[in-house]
C-alpha cells in the first residue's frame, strides 16, 4: 500500500514539472510572437521616419504633425526654419515635428513591378493572337 502511495506521489511530481514547462513555453512563444507582431514593425516605422528627417533639404515641402505645411529655408541640428503661405511667415520647429516630407513621397516599387509585368504578359498575349491572324 505504502509502494502504490510512493509511485502516484511521484507520477504526479512529474506531471506537474512537465505542465510547468508547457506553460513556460507558452509565455515564451507569446513573448516572441509579440515582439515580431508589435515591437519590431514599430522600430522600422522609427527608423524610416528619423531616415527621412536626417534626408531633409533646404526646399523640401514639409508637412508638421501639427499640420502646418510649409517649405524648408534652412536647417539646424535639431530644429528647422519652414515658411508657410503666401503671407511667407517664417516658423521655426524641431526635427522630431516633421511628419512627412511632400517632395520625396516613396515609390512602391512591388506594384509598379506587378503593373509592368501585367502590362508584358498583355503584349505577349496580344502578339501571340496577331501571329494566330497571319
Amino acid at each position: 500500500m505504502f509502494e502504490t502511495q510512493l509511485l502516484e506521489t511521484t507520477t504526479t511530481t512529474g506531471n506537474n514539472t512537465m505542465g510547468m514547462i508547457l506553460n513556460f513555453g507558452l509565455i515564451a512563444v507569446l513573448l516572441v510572437l509579440m515582439y515580431f507582431v508589435m515591437i519590431r514593425p514599430q522600430r522600422k516605422r522609427q527608423k524610416e521616419e528619423q531616415k527621412m528627417r536626417d534626408e531633409l533639404e533646404v526646399g523640401d515641402e514639409i508637412v508638421t504633425i501639427g499640420g502646418i505645411m510649409g517649405k524648408v529655408l534652412s536647417i539646424r541640428e535639431d530644429s528647422i526654419l519652414i515658411e508657410t503661405g503666401a503671407d511667407r511667415d517664417k516658423i521655426r520647429i524641431m526635427k522630431w515635428a516633421i511628419q512627412a516630407n511632400n517632395s520625396r513621397m516613396p515609390v512602391d516599387t512591388k506594384s509598379s513591378d506587378k503593373k509592368k509585368a501585367d502590362e508584358k504578359k498583355s503584349d505577349e498575349k496580344l502578339d501571340k493572337k496577331d501571329d494566330e491572324k497571319k
